[in-house]
């Protein structure tokens, strides 16, 4: 993936938790796959014992395998959500993550403060062509992540961020 058209220091300005007009980009669709899967691998066994207290013990058992249904439902339309709500941007001094819709978050880290990234993968996320991206700094509470990004990208992403690291480390 090439890089993203260079941001000026006016469009620097234009970071807002609403997006303004910088070509922000998306996570992959395949980071909702992995998170409805691991929903169903949680709620399954959940619903399957409701199932089988309320045949063979109670009916009233029912409601609570009713219950696990919709909140399977309610829980794969919050996922789809925050997936979609996940959106990054590479600008000239930073690299800005976007998450969330009800609670939203603005990370930015600069270049400058970068000391590594991690790139991490699990069996399920790597079955499905995506890693994700952890961001260090010196301090725990200004480094990022960005998870759900195809393997390449996230490979190339971090090559660029630790280039983009030193280069600026080596200008203080």
């Amino acid at each position: 993936m090439t890089d993203p058209t260079p941001a000026t220091p006016e469009r620097q300005a234009e970071v807002t938790l609403h997006g303004g007009e910088l070509p922000w980009r998306p996570v992959s669709p395949g980071l909702t796959r992995v998170r409805l899967i691991t929903l169903a691998a949680v709620l399954l066994p959940v619903l399957v014992a409701a199932l089988v207290v309320g045949l063979l013990v109670t009916r009233w058992a029912l409601v609570g395998a009713l219950a696990v249904v919709l909140a399977g439902l309610w829980g794969a339309w919050l996922v789809a959500r925050q997936v979609s709500a996940i959106s990054w941007v590479e600008l000239d001094e930073e690299i800005v993550i976007r998450k969330g819709r009800l609670f939203r978050s603005l990370v930015s880290v600069p270049y400058g403060r970068l000391q590594y990234v991690d790139i991490q993968s699990g069996p399920l996320a790597r079955a499905h062509g995506i890693a994700s991206c952890e961001i260090h700094t010196a301090s725990p509470e200004s480094g990022g992540s960005l998870p759900g990004l195809p393997v390449a990208e996230a490979e190339a992403l971090r090559a660029r961020l630790a280039a983009r690291g030193e280069a600026q480390r080596a200008g203080l």
